[in-house]
């Protein structure tokens, strides 16, 4: 068996069928997690929804449309690992994760989609260093992985794993 190393629970964008309000979310996180990470996917959060989570089990928060300013004082305040994801459609998308490069823990590239898994040119993020941990996400399929082995990113195949109703499909699991 190979577990997740990373579980993402979407706390606080309710567009997304993916969205698990707090009181799941309290119960889900209560489980005995082994050695895999718990994110908490944020999208621009305000202060009342990080007060919310500040002592659920996360260990990481996956921030997205967050400044460098405001992430520093996220990742000081409530001490957890950073996350920080962009959206990506052109070179200069990429280019943004030099403003948090002293911040962040994991650089994650995505998809435009937010509650739609949206593609794009992979090839955009060649010139990254490998220096820093890296991360991509965006209708990203089982059978895209092989594509990804020379490369060190992790990678979010989360959406490839769901029926069509957003839940996630056991049989697509013990496939992959």
């Amino acid at each position: 068996p190979h577990p997740p190393k990373f579980v993402g629970f979407i706390c606080n964008y309710k567009k997304s069928k993916r969205n698990v309000p707090f009181e799941i979310l309290n119960e889900l996180l209560k489980i005995n997690k082994q050695n895999i990470n718990f994110v908490s996917v944020l999208v621009n959060p305000e202060n009342e929804i990080l007060e919310k989570l500040k002592d659920l089990n996360f260990d990481y928060y996956q921030l997205y449309d967050v400044d460098p300013n405001r992430t520093l004082h996220i990742k000081n305040k409530y001490q957890k690992k950073i996350i920080s994801a962009f959206t990506v459609e052109k070179a200069e998308d990429v280019e943004k994760y030099l403003f948090y490069k002293n911040i962040a823990d994991i650089f994650l590239f995505d998809g435009k989609g937010y509650e739609k898994s949206i593609s794009f040119n992979h090839k955009l993020l060649d010139g990254l260093p490998s220096s820093i941990d890296k991360m991509i996400a965006g209708d990203i399929k089982i059978e895209d992985i092989p594509k990804f082995r020379n490369k060190d990113f992790i990678i979010d195949i989360s959406g490839s794993l769901e029926n069509n109703e957003g839940k996630k499909d056991i049989e697509k699991i013990k496939n992959l």
